[in-house]
């Protein structure tokens, strides 16, 4: 009896250790992803997208990042794996957007 709670209580100090398999971006990271994808609009790979950043980030949350993004509309993918950032940022089409009528 002694040995299988003494088991029990060396799996519950692993698990507590464990560290979570994808890691929750911070907000500083999405923004930082979305300013470096934006000033470029196209990336022909994650990898290279990845590299570019101005700091270093885990890779399982810059995927995590992506998904975000991809998710919200702001970035898109192409046939052969370019990233696009879609999102409307510009000023110009933000107002051309506002003034305009809709067809329904």
């Amino acid at each position: 009896m002694s040995k299988v709670i003494l088991k029990n209580k060396k799996a519950k100090s692993n698990l507590s250790r464990a560290k979570p398999s994808v890691s929750n971006p911070t907000l500083d990271t999405i923004k930082m992803v979305e300013q470096t994808l934006s000033k470029m609009s196209e990336y022909s790979s994650k990898n290279k997208l990845w590299r570019e950043l101005p700091r270093q980030v885990q890779y399982p949350t810059f995927k995590a990042v992506l998904d975000y993004l991809e998710e919200s509309n702001k970035i898109m993918y192409d046939k052969d794996g370019t990233i696009i950032w879609i999102f409307m940022d510009n000023p110009k089409l933000k107002r051309l957007y506002k003034t305009s009528k809709s067809l329904l």
